[in-house]
């Protein structure tokens, strides 16, 4: 006999508004103009500007209601509520702030980029127009850090299939040789060990240290790599002083000499999404919108459903029409309210971080961050924790101590002796002050480090120092010895 049974279940579905919603939420306030111009592009229903005869009303409160489930509005909407259209006929930005317009224009200081300085240092070569190309090919290879990673081989064919150049390895090898002759030093290398040894080439030769360095580069690199000093003291036998001598040179040798131009070809603008200012002890939190224009419904729209109002609404053309308008018109009303609430989200969620860490944002102290978690800000403004992961994961705040990630502002608790919480970052700032003071010629082990904080009454694991550790970037303790 078969069975039957009956079950419900219990599924909540996003509408297109509110995935848009989501969307809006989660950009930044750098990519929000540009979010604007694509909906005022594609709506002409939406317009730039204040209306004149409605002045908007300025509001910064936190603590407006805000429907975390945003309303569907794609429902039939009577044609006066588009005639009287007060509430919507202008609205500025929220959170412009009191800004001076040299503030406001803030000038931004240029820089050459690594390709640019490369270029104009090949330019000086005389060379074949072969080679020329072949240069520009291998310019162009170099990554952010100054090195090329593609084989030679794969430059051969990008050369034949995209510039119908036929070269050999030989022949490319030859170009590299000058390109790496370049400034920073070590640009152009194809590994780390290159990188080292096109340094090292450049200095006084009759400096027997330098010497040495170059033969441990060349035929040591390995053992060098994972600081087994003793098997390299052996096979060279050189006293202790030598081979600390050759080993300060190395070390102050540039790992990453594309960094040394820069590592983006153009300087970026940082643009924060709040700015916290201290006034007098008091903290004032406003929301960063200068690139957020003031938006409003078009007046000729509003006016094309007044003239249809009027008419005999016979003309199925015209009801086509006005069709179409009503629907530009919802969207375009929609967006503005949906903007409207995302500031009001975004001020709500930042107001509640500033509250929880207000000791922090008033002394710029790291010791003063209290653990928090983004249960503990969803709780404080009663919105759903993804709500607040998304304002918190692609925004900044600028204070007097910097500009901060919210990110930054997060971080688990570690329980101590006393039974209170502390922030994680609390503890990776002491692990760092432990390893910056150790004993170079025997640095602390993992184990070593977990006994040191669970003395002072952090209670923490092994596996969690080693996690924190590598967070930091900081090798372990055999890769930390030093001579």
């Amino acid at each position: 006999m078969q069975k039957l049974s009956l079950s419900q279940s219990l599924q909540q579905k996003l509408s297109p508004q509110q995935i848009q919603f989501i969307k809006l939420l989660q950009i930044p306030t750098v990519e929000l103009d540009a979010r604007i111009e694509e909906e005022l592009e594609i709506n002409p229903a939406l317009e730039e500007g204040a209306d004149e005869e409605h002045e908007p009303k300025e509001d910064d409160s936190f603590d407006d209601e805000y429907d975390d489930d945003y309303k569907d509005r794609n429902e039939d909407l009577d044609i006066d509520t588009y005639l009287q259209n007060e509430d919507y006929a202008g609205y500025k930005m929220q959170g412009d702030g009191n800004y001076s317009e040299e503030e406001r224009d803030m000038p931004l200081a240029t820089s050459s980029s690594l390709t640019d300085s490369l270029l104009q240092q090949f330019g000086y070569l005389q060379l074949t127009e072969e080679q020329r190309i072949i240069g520009l090919q291998l310019i162009g290879s170099i990554e952010a850090d100054g090195y090329i990673r593609r084989s030679m081989q794969a430059i051969v064919n990008d050369l034949a299939f995209s510039q119908n150049v036929f070269t050999d390895t030989d022949e490319i090898e030859e170009v590299l040789r000058k390109v790496q002759s370049f400034d920073p030093p070590g640009i152009a290398a194809r590994s780390l060990q290159e990188c080292l040894l096109l340094q090292l080439q450049r200095k006084d030769q009759s400096e027997p240290y330098n010497v040495l360095a170059i033969r441990i580069i060349e035929d040591f690199f390995d053992e060098f790599s994972k600081k087994h000093y003793d098997k390299i003291q052996r096979r060279l036998n050189i006293s202790d002083d030598s081979l600390k001598k050759v080993i300060d040179i190395i070390i102050k040798l540039n790992p990453k000499p594309g960094s040394i131009e820069g590592e983006s070809s153009s300087a970026q603008y940082l643009i924060p999404d709040f700015i916290l200012v201290n006034a007098n002890g008091k903290l004032e939190l406003s929301l960063n919108s200068k690139n957020a224009p003031e938006l409003r419904i078009s007046r000729s729209f509003a006016d094309m459903l007044d003239t249809y109002d009027k008419s005999s609404k016979q003309n199925k053309t015209l009801k086509e029409t006005v069709s179409f308008v009503k629907q530009k018109l919802d969207a375009a009303k929609w967006f503005i309210d949906a903007i409207k609430q995302r500031q009001q989200t975004l001020l709500r969620t930042m107001n509640a971080i500033v509250r929880f860490q207000y000791d922090f944002f008033l002394t710029g102290d790291e010791s003063r961050l209290r653990p928090m978690i983004l249960k503990d800000i969803a709780t404080l403004i009663d919105m759903d924790v993804s709500t607040v992961s998304r304002v918190a994961n692609s925004k900044s705040v600028q204070t007097e101590f910097g500009i901060y990630p919210l990110k930054y502002f997060f971080s688990e608790g570690i329980a101590t002796d006393s039974g209170e919480d502390v922030s994680s970052r609390e503890v990776k700032n002491i692990l760092r002050e432990m390893i910056d003071n150790e004993p170079k010629l025997n640095p602390l082990s993992d184990d070593k480090l977990e006994k040191i904080l669970n003395d002072r009454g952090y209670n923490i694991a092994r596996r969690t120092v080693a996690k924190y550790r590598e967070q930091l970037n900081i090798p372990v303790a055999r890769l930390r010895k030093q001579l």
